[in-house]
């Protein structure tokens, strides 16, 4: 299994093994747009791994700070970009991108959920609550992840329904 993220139509799709898509999500990446540059508030691009995972047992829509709960949640009333839910910490695969994990590049819930599907994080890759849990639920440290300004890869279809 494997994680597509494609800016240009600011989704996340899962992937099996052979390339069949399995689920697609709506997501945000940069409102800055694309980059690695320390304190850009840029999405990088290229071959990520998922380093580690935080938020076990969080309750849909738990801030974090440092990777902690803080006991408080966020809204859509709230300017703020928040790290919520769940956390996939990414660790850049491509020497252009070595730095993601020390940039702090999360795959993580937001409160600004009316803005899925546009370019509104930080730097980071934001999904729905419900979505990052499902997300965090069905990928283990160390999945692959591609995040990609280009063309969408031909692959197989197979989408799972609810």
């Amino acid at each position: 299994m494997r994680i597509f993220v494609h800016v240009p139509s600011q989704t996340l799709d899962i992937l099996d093994a052979s390339g069949a898509l399995l689920r697609r999500y709506a997501c945000s990446t940069s409102s800055f747009g694309l980059g690695s540059e320390p304190g850009s508030n840029k999405t990088p691009t290229g071959k990520f791994r998922i380093a580690e995972k935080h938020g076990d047992a969080a309750p849909a829509g738990m801030i974090f700070k440092s990777r902690v709960p803080t006991g408080k949640f966020g809204s859509e009333k709230d300017d703020a970009d928040h790290v919520q839910t769940r956390i996939l910490w990414l660790d850049g695969l491509d020497p252009e991108n070595a730095n993601t994990k020390s940039r702090y590049i999360y795959i993580h819930g937001t409160n600004a959920e009316s803005l899925l599907g546009t370019p509104a994080s930080h730097g980071c890759v934001r999904m729905g609550n419900d979505d990052i849990i499902e997300l965090y639920d069905a990928v283990p440290v160390g999945t692959l992840v591609e995040i990609s300004a280009d063309a969408e890869p031909k692959r197989k279809r197979r989408v799972k329904r609810r």
